[in-house]
């Protein structure tokens, strides 16, 4: 590693959307280009909720690959109220499915099918302790009494915590942690528990969503928090801890669905996903840190090899285009549209 230039072991992606279809073709290749594997969130319509369901998608997906690439999807199943244990057998045998996405039902894009009450699942939960696969978690409440900003630190307290008591055994992905909280939260666990960070909760606070009026494409679930929230995250983030890892939760959307007056919520991040991370690290003068949390502790915390390839990064500007096309006819507005990143992916 030099000033200007840094080569590590080939990432991976502990949290991304692709999507479907059209759709799914267009932006994975950004992810493909940097990324050896990803964990892929389950929350289709309708959502990916049985092993057989997750390899017809995984057919797909490994069917959208570029040419020539090795771009491995992880797969997950969408936990539901009615979700079988006997599921959590067939994903286990599958080798392709490596874990069960928790939405609390209503808190984010897609998830009206969710969990209404965490008690409905502890025998599921339960089988997956057994059977050692992994719990990812979107940490929110969803009460309109609970104010947006505060839903993670309620999540904590009142669903996680305790679920993580009640099930010792239980390997948790604490996923997109947004808050000084979730950071406390996360050290002070138990063995097996761990959580992934984005770039846009590194590298911006709530100001983003409001400098100069109502910026949509800053708008993601959890929302951006505070400054004192984003110093933690990227003290956690850049400290070496093997708790915490990369997770982009890239989350693509039309741009007609994102600017208009009940906007979705997601950030889009895979075109710029590693070069993104490698500016926050820089930041702190932590970029020999950037390989653990982008190669080497997702995998451990997973059980799985660590990747073999490298790839490298380059101190240099890169412009990131107003749009890409999403489908046929559809636009993705991507973060840093219309301007730059401050560091390159060689050979991109």
């Amino acid at each position: 590693m030099s000033e200007d230039s840094i080569t590590f072991g080939r990432p991976d992606d502990w949290h991304l959307h692709l999507r479907d279809g059209a759709a799914l073709r267009a932006v994975l290749p950004h992810t493909a280009a940097r990324f050896a594997r990803a964990i892929v969130m389950p929350n289709l319509k309708p959502p990916v909720t049985t092993t057989a369901m997750a390899a017809q998608y995984r057919a797909r997906i490994l069917e959208a690959r570029p040419t020539g690439s090795s771009f491995e999807p992880l797969m997950t199943l969408y936990l539901t109220d009615r979700t079988p244990p006997d599921e959590v057998e067939r994903a286990r045998d599958s080798g392709i499915v490596h874990g069960f996405k928790l939405y609390p039902a209503g808190a984010t894009t897609h998830s009206d099918a969710g969990v209404t009450d965490i008690a409905r699942v502890d025998p599921v939960l339960a089988r997956m302790a057994d059977r050692g696969m992994v719990l990812q978690v979107h940490g929110e409440v969803t009460h309109d009494s609970v104010d947006v900003f505060d839903r993670e630190a309620r999540f904590i307290d009142e669903v996680l915590a305790p679920l993580v008591a009640r099930h010792p055994r239980l390997r948790v992905v604490f996923e997109h942690i947004t808050t000084r909280s979730a950071v406390q939260f996360v050290r002070g666990a138990r063995a097996g528990v761990a959580a992934t960070i984005t770039p846009q909760h590194l590298l911006h606070n709530r100001n983003a969503m409001f400098a100069g009026g109502i910026r949509p494409h800053f708008y993601c679930l959890p929302v951006l928090k505070t400054e004192p929230d984003r110093v933690a995250l990227l003290g956690a983030a850049t400290s070496g801890e093997p708790r915490f890892f990369l997770g982009t939760d890239s989350a693509p959307h039309a741009r007609h669905t994102k600017e208009n007056a009940c906007g979705c919520a997601g950030m889009y991040t895979a075109h710029a996903g590693i070069e993104l991370y490698a500016e926050a690290f820089d930041a702190t003068g932590s970029l020999a840190r950037l390989e653990g949390f982008a190669h080497a502790f997702g995998a451990d915390f997973y059980g799985l090899p660590r990747n073999t390839g490298t790839i490298t990064l380059r101190r240099a500007r890169s412009a990131v285009p107003a749009i890409f096309r999403f489908g046929a006819d559809e636009e993705l507005v991507p973060m840093r549209a219309g301007g730059d990143t401050l560091w390159s992916l060689v050979g991109a």
